[in-house]
């Protein structure tokens, strides 16, 4: 198949660790490279953020990004991006129109997906979406803190209605999709996948496990310094957990800590509590650094408000390691309790702490959470297995839409009555799709 992705702010290029760079980021780089593998010509289409990038990028073979004209070549802060969607979905209409069309479209998070209905408008294709983080989950955890464009969530209902078929990455966002308007019948679940032969299982004789040489029990967190991902959390677990000592990997490179708003928090926090000699904060890492300190740690702590889906539990399960987590979103599918790790109620110290307790006291169960882990990683997250289930669900859409039923008319001028009544405001005619 020809395979249109369309990640509008997460380059596949992108370095990792950045305020708008992390999960997402991965997802299509690795996706792109595994489906080009097995055959197909994928295009990742991403905005240009600096006017000496390249239009075009090999990322590995059959596999390019293109980099699109949409708003001023500079960096701007994903939130701030939705004006330039008209813009980025005429180019790619005229790109399409130029060249043999996409067999398939894939956008990556809603502002994509409003992209790609612009674009599939004047050059019919069938359009599938993932969403990756969803404005109405946002909103319900962060409130008035929530950054997200006036309107989110009304265009992700939109898209629900129009989009020919949803990739969910877990179980638990079908449901918040579902409240959304979503037919449960469109919506196919794949979850994020994990490269096996990176993060893999210490090798014996050359393990890069290190000791601290005062023999504490580590507990590593990797992921960006923003609130949500709840780091404040396990700081304050480590009042309940003197033998506990933290690593927290992500944001900014180390040399740039000192200047990164967050990460003052969280050292003040630490301070405060008594817990600073317990806690390090070791900047952005390379993924080749995570493995190694996912193999120095004796637990993996993901302990976010909410989650989409969570790339570092399936990290740490491939690693071999235990992971305690939040009992939200994704890591519902990905951390199975009792047998590859321990979930926790979100924002809740006092029940973290005792599962750290819980598995300092008992390294045998540790070792045995990190050996299940690796199991069902290999089985289930492999980024093959996941290429492979994501073309099958593109083939489900692309049968879909080869002939267009009554039905799916309906659904379009449902949404355009809708449109009319003010409920959202669409810059092109539903019906033309």
């Amino acid at each position: 198949m020809r395979i249109a992705m369309i990640s509008e702010h997460a380059s596949p290029l992108a370095t990792l660790g950045s305020v708008d760079a992390g999960g997402q980021n991965v997802h299509v780089a690795s996706l792109a490279q595994h489906l080009g593998a097995q055959g197909h010509a994928v295009t990742v289409y991403t905005r240009r953020d600096d006017p000496d990038l390249p239009v075009v990028v090999p990322l590995a073979p059959g596999v390019d990004v293109v980099h699109v004209d949409a708003g001023p070549p500079v960096h701007i802060p994903k939130d701030e991006l939705l004006v330039h969607m008209d813009a980025f979905g005429d180019e790619l209409a005229a790109r399409w129109a130029r060249s043999a069309p996409p067999d398939v479209v894939h956008a990556h998070f809603w502002m994509s997906g409003l992209a790609g209905l612009r674009a599939t408008r004047t050059v019919p294709a069938p359009l599938v979406q993932t969403f990756h983080a969803l404005g109405s989950v946002k909103h319900r955890h962060q409130g008035d803190r929530d950054t997200s464009p006036a309107g989110r969530v009304d265009l992700e209902r939109l898209l629900c209605a129009e989009v020919d078929l949803i990739v969910a990455t877990c179980s638990d966002e079908v449901a918040e999709l579902t409240a959304l308007g979503a037919d449960p019948d469109r919506i196919e679940v794949v979850p994020c996948g994990v490269d096996l032969d990176k993060f893999r299982l210490p090798v014996p004789g050359q393990s890069e496990r290190v000791r601290p040489d005062d023999g504490r029990f580590v507990a590593l967190s990797v992921g960006r310094l923003v609130e949500r991902k709840g780091i404040e959390t396990i700081v304050r677990a480590l009042v309940d957990t003197p033998d506990v000592e933290l690593v927290v990997a992500g944001g900014p490179p180390a040399a740039d800590l000192d200047v990164d708003v967050e990460a003052a928090r969280l050292r003040a926090l630490a301070q405060e509590l008594g817990v600073a000699d317990r806690v390090r904060l070791v900047g952005s890492l390379t993924q080749d650094e995570v493995r190694a300190a996912m193999h120095a740690a004796d637990v993996v702590v993901c302990d976010p408000w909410y989650e989409p889906f969570g790339i570092v539990p399936i990290e740490a399960a491939a690693c071999g390691r235990p992971v305690v987590g939040s009992a939200v979103g994704g890591l519902l599918d990905s951390v199975l309790h009792e047998r590859t790790g321990l979930l926790v109620p979100p924002q809740d110290p006092v029940a973290l702490a005792r599962a750290l307790l819980r598995l300092h006291s008992d390294p045998g169960l540790g070792e045995a959470l990190g050996a299940a882990g690796r199991r069902r990683a290999e089985r289930l997250y492999g980024w093959s297995t996941v290429a492979e289930r994501t073309a099958h669900a593109y083939r489900t859409a692309v049968a879909a839409t080869a002939a267009p039923t009554a039905q799916d008319l309906d659904v379009g001028s449902a949404v355009a009555a809708r449109t009319t009544a003010g409920t959202v405001t669409v810059p092109w005619p539903v019906e033309e799709r």
